[in-house]
């Protein structure tokens, strides 16, 4: 009987102090909300909750304790999670269109919490946030079939917000029109340019007029709006769904693998020892062997380019800048190194940011 009344007595001296480290545990969980809200950081990081968990785990020297451990972390991780989606409610996301585009999608599967804000188009997202009317813009930077999206890449060039976070979203276009329409009624199909270029192979068979809207949604949005049923729109399911529209035909672009990379833009720039690319945008010199010069400042520093675009500067006849996207994280002491050499050798450099492997959404 005395050592059931010392266990209970055992419990209730390391439940007081759960209780002061609990309390403790969120009030950092707090400050890691409010840094997330700063960096345009989603809360979900699935990866890092599982690197997390190994490594806690092993300080578990019972093995018949540990798995209950396991349980233990998890449930706390869901309750520090809960707690820093109810703190970042009021955050306001930036996205180019209306309800329903591909963009608003993206946006409210990474920030599930927060408010979403429409604007016309991308510069009027990414300025959102630069002026502080909104915390962060989710904006697409690359479709797998269609290439960089570059109005967005020049946004990055001449502005001053930093990218933090990158995720790739499968796209499935549909050719979508008013209720008791059918495929044989339709003459013109419209979308925003892009969706048409990945539909161009089933537009071709059918023989259909073209005509390129802002967006997928907003394109939906007029097809609702009126009652032609020669009009049909490319959107989403999910759009097809908000403007009560039928699908006449699913999955229409000319590849499965139409994939859409999204970044999020925010005012500061997140600083992470996680982080596995990096994204630079520089111009060089117009001379002979100038661009061959940076190339190899950064190979020669062991970095590899995952991706490099060169884009017309604007304002300026035939003068490039280049986009590149780099394995590694460039806020190490290497990467400054690197960076310091490159600055030398190009005419303008911007580091415009970090982030993890692109995560699937």
């Amino acid at each position: 009987m005395d050592k059931f009344f010392e266990a209970r007595e055992k419990i209730a001296e390391i439940d007081k102090e759960t209780a002061k480290l609990f309390e403790e545990r969120m009030k950092a969980v707090k400050a890691v909300a409010e840094y997330k809200k700063e960096n345009g950081i989603p809360i979900e990081d699935p990866e890092r909750e599982d690197v997390l968990i190994q490594k806690n785990s092993a300080l578990i020297d019972d093995e018949e304790v540990r798995e209950y451990f396991i349980s233990f972390q998890r449930s706390t991780m869901d309750i520090s999670k809960r707690f820093q989606h109810r703190l970042l409610e009021g955050m306001k996301i930036a996205y180019s269109g209306v309800e329903g585009a591909y963009a608003f999608i993206a946006a409210k599967k990474i920030f599930r919490d927060a408010e979403k804000i429409s604007f016309r188009d991308f510069a009027g997202a990414y300025n959102s946030v630069v002026n502080g009317e909104c915390d962060c813009a989710v904006l697409p930077i690359e479709n797998s079939n269609a290439g960089e999206v570059g109005a967005v890449l020049d946004l990055m060039f001449g502005g001053s917000l930093f990218v933090n976070a990158v995720y790739s979203m499968a796209i499935y276009h549909n050719l979508i029109a008013l209720p008791g329409a059918r495929i044989e009624d339709i003459k013109r199909v419209i979308s925003h340019q892009q969706a048409l270029d990945q539909c161009d192979g089933f537009i071709r068979k059918y023989g259909f007029e073209t005509q390129s809207f802002p967006n997928t949604a907003r394109a939906a949005q007029f097809v609702s709006g009126g009652d032609d049923k020669t009009i049909a729109a490319i959107a989403s399911r999910d759009t097809a769904k908000l403007y009560s529209l039928d699908i006449l035909r699913e999955h229409i672009n000319e590849s499965d693998y139409n994939t859409t990379r999204f970044a999020v833009f925010s005012r500061s720039m997140h600083h992470s020892n996680d982080a596995s690319h990096s994204v630079i945008i520089f111009s060089v010199p117009e001379k002979a062997g100038a661009l061959a010069k940076a190339v190899n400042v950064i190979g020669n520093h062991g970095y590899n380019m995952r991706c490099i675009k060169s884009r017309a500067t604007k304002g300026e006849m035939w003068t490039y800048y280049f986009y590149a996207e780099i394995e590694g994280n460039l806020q190490s002491k290497r990467g400054k190194y690197m960076l310091d050499e490159l600055s030398d050798c190009t005419k303008t450099l911007k580091f415009v940011g970090t982030f993890s492997e692109a995560a699937a959404i």
